[in-house]
């Protein structure tokens, strides 16, 4: 795609990849509703949006988050901004023996929320503190990955339904990191597992893309475990081959904007002694089909 020149910015393809960077745009200056249109058509054609330098608070963050829909609060009530529920605090910074926020929240490759029946439109990552090294995000588009499988794995596919929970890997995770609470009786009952289909439509675009994800998706609805297993492994390694990444390196003050209904993503993660914190919001979606 070429350069789709704005009344006040620029959305520009980053070279090699899916994503794009909006340039000149300031949240901290009113956005019309001609320029608000434009980001929301570049979101559906790129899947992923960078907007550089974004100095903000965070009632700006949700400001502009809730132009594209009703805010998600994570069930992790415990990583919350202060003051700001709609913010995930994700971050592997501890202060008097307690962390901040989240701190491997990405460690596998997941599309946000795809575990509650109505999952995310998409999530809004504000970099506040970057490490000197590491602390990537890699991207990887479904669309892509739907359109690579082979004639028969998508025949076979097509209309097959998963089972997706958030406690897939949450005890895994909590064994590898302190940081992980324990979930209450309350949480749990807000994460129950849900059935969504394999292969979903984009609700504005009409395409068509994977919808499965190894952090979250535990079993194929219908086959027999070991049947179940074996494809969604199989799944897994088409969906996020290095052909379909975009990896984002994050500079001070980017904030990037991706669509969980068209890619799954990954933190590559930071030497732990390395301070690392970011504000996460997210939109909630529509129920897939």
């Amino acid at each position: 795609m070429g350069t789709d020149t704005l009344t006040r910015i620029e959305v520009r393809p980053l070279p090699g990849s899916f994503a794009a960077e909006v340039v000149g745009l300031d949240l901290n200056q009113p956005l019309d509703e001609a320029d608000f249109r434009r980001i929301h058509r570049a979101h559906l054609d790129h899947h992923v949006l960078v907007f550089r330098d974004q100095r903000i608070t965070p009632e700006q963050q949700i400001a502009f988050s809730r132009r594209f829909g009703p805010l998600q609060i994570h069930v992790l009530h415990q990583f919350q901004l202060k003051g700001h529920p709609e913010i995930l605090i994700v971050s592997n910074i501890v202060e008097n023996g307690e962390p901040i926020g989240l701190g491997d929240a990405g460690h596998f490759w997941h599309s946000d929320l795809s575990y509650k029946a109505t999952p995310s439109l998409g999530s809004m990552l504000l970099a506040q503190e970057l490490p000197a090294e590491g602390g990537d995000t890699l991207f990887a588009d479904q669309h892509a990955a739907w359109i690579a499988l082979p004639p028969e794995l998508k025949q076979r596919v097509r209309k097959l339904r998963a089972e997706h929970s958030y406690l897939a890997k949450y005890e895994e995770l909590r064994e590898r990191n302190p940081w992980r609470p324990k979930l209450s009786d309350e949480q749990l009952t807000k994460v129950k597992p849900v059935v969504q289909p394999v292969v979903r439509v984009h609700p504005e675009t009409g395409r068509l893309a994977l919808f499965v994800s190894e952090h979250f998706t535990t079993r194929i609805v219908d086959l027999p475990e070991d049947e179940s297993s074996a494809l969604l492994a199989e799944l897994f390694v088409y969906g996020t081959r290095p052909e379909l990444q975009y990896r984002h390196r994050w500079q001070p003050h980017d904030m990037v904007f991706w669509d969980n209904r068209s890619v799954t993503h990954l933190a590559a993660g930071c030497p732990p002694e390395l301070r690392r914190r970011m504000h996460r919001t997210t939109i909630e979606g529509d129920r897939p089909f």
